[in-house]
């Protein structure tokens, strides 16, 4: 396997090791990618004994600072594009409340036992006599070649001793389009409940890498299979299920919004926007009514919606900054462009989409667009067919009435100016007459038009301006 180790580094640190009479092999994911043929430039150093003091070494040898991390016994350097983890071999044992192990130095295969899966396991020598000879005792070859996530050890004790190694399963799985183990997805199973004990952000940092897949859909159904789902996201796991009453029943808001998921990731690999994705229908559960006669509505999904997501953003230790505002956003105004898509599109209503969407205008309509998973061929073609009007309608009346971003072209200070009023009702009372009149195409969105418009609604409020 030296075909594997071009890069001058491996060299360069087996030396060191032979002079320093020290054992080393390259281990993990580094390993894992080069098999799968995607690129790394994360490389971890095992290191059989004290993997601090062969770090420190290394970073003489290289000319290049080493950064210690005592608390984990873990050192780390950059030499070119690379990022160099070096860790002595250890052996873990835990205890039930905390997934913070207990470890003791060990031997390397003490220290591939302790792995999450098998095709983590492997390792490459790196020493003179085991140059690029792979050790790899739980078959994680077989496993890469059988696009297979199996843990090395009993799975059940594997994942309660780290229960975010459930969640990781589900990420490799998801990202690299294998399949989980039977075992280990009935381990998974037994010990859902156990994710408790590890922390929001660990968890988000896995969703969200989940959320980034080419597929992400795939991750979820494990997710909701296993039961993680209801442990870790609970409001998504309610969208599953459906309700019949009188033969009526609606569609799968859970499936749904995987496949919207799906649809908007083949357009986008912006992470907040899969977030709006979904969370788009996630107040269908709380807004679900049967009305007799008529089916099952969801009134109002959109602004419930809305109001839910600081909320999830809080419970999962997302940022509650302009990323959230850009997911309530897209949430608040998913339907928009659906019922301009139906109808005859006025320049009025599309006015008024640019001016409550702005800057987020093409994010909403890729959003929209993958909101249309019907299976009807006939409905699809149409919805497609109407979303390109409406497309071409918002061009348009952008490039007439700029109204991305609108600043209203006459201010409050304009009007008390005008009138000699201090700030108070009559000055929202114009200011809103204003905008109406520019978003019903009344009047242009220009100074010069706004300004006379303004002069003529003062009067009609009894104001005098002052000439």
């Amino acid at each position: 396997m030296k075909e594997h180790l071009q890069h001058p580094i491996f060299k360069k640190l087996s030396i060191l090791a032979e002079e320093s009479k020290t054992e080393i092999y390259v281990i993990g994911g580094f390993v894992r990618d080069l098999f799968l043929n995607r690129p790394s430039k994360d490389i971890d150093i095992l290191v059989i004994g004290n993997g601090i003091q062969f770090a420190e070494a290394a970073g003489k040898l290289l000319h290049t600072k080493v950064s210690v991390f005592k608390n984990f016994g873990t050192a780390m350097l950059k030499y070119d594009d690379l990022e160099i983890e070096f860790v002595g071999a250890r052996k873990e044992s835990y205890r039930a409340e905390s997934r913070k192990p207990i470890v003791e130095n060990g031997t390397l295969e003490d220290d591939q036992k302790r792995r999450d899966f098998s095709i983590n396991a492997m390792a490459l020598g790196l020493n003179k006599d085991n140059f690029g000879i792979l050790l790899d005792p739980f078959e994680g070859i077989h496993d890469l070649n059988n696009k297979l996530i199996r843990t090395p050890l009993n799975p059940i004790e594997t994942f309660s001793d780290d229960p975010l190694r459930m969640l990781r399963a589900i990420r490799f799985a998801t990202q690299l389009n294998f399949t989980i183990h039977q075992e280990a997805i009935e381990a998974i199973k037994k010990n859902c409940n156990r994710i408790k004990i590890v922390s929001p952000e660990r968890i988000t940092d896995e969703l969200n890498k989940i959320i980034l897949a080419t597929k992400p859909s795939t991750g979820f159904i494990y997710l909701f299979d296993t039961g993680l789902l209801r442990e870790i996201f609970p409001q998504m796991a309610d969208l599953h299920g459906v309700d019949i009453i009188d033969g009526k029943g609606h569609k799968d808001n859970f499936y749904h919004t995987l496949q919207v998921l799906d649809n908007l990731s083949e357009n986008t690999n912006d992470l907040w926007l899969r977030w709006a994705a979904i969370l788009h229908d996630i107040a269908k559960p709380a807004t679900k009514r049967f009305e007799p006669g008529h089916g099952w509505t969801f009134h109002g999904h959109e602004d419930r919606g809305a109001r839910m997501v600081p909320k999830i953003f809080a419970q999962l230790k997302l940022p509650l900054n302009e990323k959230m505002k850009l997911v309530q956003k897209l949430v608040q105004l998913h339907l928009r462009p659906i019922v301009l898509a139906q109808d005859v599109v006025t320049d009025s209503a599309v006015r008024r989409l640019l001016f409550e969407a702005g800057e987020e205008i093409d994010s909403l309509m890729l959003l929209c667009n993958a909101d249309v998973t019907t299976k009807n061929e006939y409905k699809v073609k149409k919805y497609r067919r109407n979303f390109d009007l409406v497309k071409q309608k918002l061009k348009d009346v952008e490039e007439s009435d700029q109204l991305r971003n609108w600043q209203p072209p006459v201010s409050g200070e304009d009007i008390m100016k005008a009138f000699n009023l201090s700030a108070g009702k009559s000055v929202g009372i114009i200011k809103n007459q204003i905008r109406e009149a520019i978003l019903e195409g009344e009047i242009k969105n220009s100074r010069e038009e706004a300004y006379e418009f303004m002069i003529q609604k003062g009067r009609d409020l009894g104001l005098i301006p002052i000439e």
